[in-house]
């Protein structure tokens, strides 16, 4: 075939699947069960892709009219993405036991032989969806401790961070891209919704070692805690730029592209912070720090700290290294009580 025959049929790129083939050779433990389990989370974010660009056609948004484990009021996509996803991990047998933000407790999937336990928030940022801005999926995948054969174990599913063995996001807006880590470096694919794939557009991601952009709530600037406040400032007199979707996700993946740092802090009311360790920050922990940069939750490194419960909180500080360095150095240890008492 001559060039210019080449040039009429262009190649479309490397596609998940077969990206997913090429690295199996990184898990020789896992003998094809998390490349399979990466592809199920795959086929579910396609139909939840689906279902959020058709939302408003088919009465689909708004609230759902329950609350979750969180206390917090339900949308009806949380409750369609959420079933979505279990479904397509129950089905395709290699998880044992999964866990949902939107659960109080664990999901045993009756696929005993499974290796894996998942933790995931099957639609980050929903409460957006009925003002058309970015949303999200977030998942973490953890090899199970107790034995093949019988359910998964809370102590399966309550591991630290540094155990994972892969972890990602999806994020659902002017595209849908999926960006995951295995621990050999973080790939984030497009999809391509008149061929139904997802094609490798932004191979081995490197987030800035710095940047001049924070992403922060400063409607709760009166109960933070003064080592954030003083580092807000420090972000205004540096002239950063402020950016805050409100989205977890779309917030963290434009950071982890351009340079930044995403601050969810303790506050008066929520003294452990807000986001969710085992849903939300472990996941972006993982990839951020696959991909150079740092987490913390403002004393430590995030990935190190002991799970308690299936939804603890805590704070999170995520994005550029210098930048997560420079927030920690405003910050002092400081007792749940003297947060709570700050507005007191």
């Amino acid at each position: 075939m001559d060039h210019n025959q080449d040039r009429l049929a262009l190649p479309v790129g490397t596609t998940l699947d077969r990206f997913i083939m090429r690295k199996q050779e990184d898990f020789p433990y896992a003998t094809g069960e998390l490349s399979q389990l990466l592809r199920d989370i795959a086929l579910a974010a396609k139909i939840v892709n689906r279902e959020i660009n058709r939302s408003g056609l088919i009465d689909i948004t708004g609230a759902y009219g329950q609350q979750n484990v969180q206390g917090e009021e339900q949308q009806k996509l949380d409750v369609i993405a959420n079933i979505r996803f279990i479904r397509a991990l129950r089905n395709g047998g290699e998880v044992c036991t999964v866990i949902s933000e939107e659960d109080e407790d664990m999901i045993q999937t009756g696929k005993n032989q499974g290796k894996y336990v998942v933790a995931i928030d099957p639609l980050d940022g929903s409460s957006n969806i009925d003002v058309n801005v970015s949303i999200g999926t977030i998942f973490s995948i953890y090899r199970r401790q107790s034995a093949i054969g019988q359910e998964g174990t809370q102590e399966d599913c309550l591991q630290k961070g540094v155990h994972q063995v892969a972890a990602g996001y999806v994020i659902y807006g002017s595209s849908t891209m999926l960006v995951y880590t295995t621990g050999n470096g973080v790939n984030g694919f497009t999809y391509e919704a008149s061929l139904g794939e997802f094609f490798l557009s932004h191979p081995n991601i490197t987030t800035p070692p710095s940047g001049n952009i924070y992403s922060i709530n400063e409607g709760s600037a009166n109960s933070f805690p003064e080592g954030v406040k003083q580092f807000v400032q420090y972000c205004k007199d540096s002239s950063f730029s402020a950016r805050y979707i409100g989205s977890l996700v779309a917030d963290f993946h434009r950071n982890l592209l351009k340079g930044g740092i995403y601050i969810y802090p303790a506050t008066a009311k929520n003294t452990n912070g807000k986001l969710r360790l085992m849903y939300e920050c472990n996941a972006l922990a993982f990839i951020v720090e696959q991909a150079g940069g740092k987490a913390s939750n403002g004393q430590k490194r995030l990935m190190e700290i002991e799970p308690t419960s299936l939804h603890q909180r805590c704070p999170l500080y995520i994005g550029s290294t210098e930048l997560v360095d420079k927030a920690e150095s405003f910050l002092s240890p400081e007792p749940a009580e003297a947060v709570a008492a700050r507005e007191a």
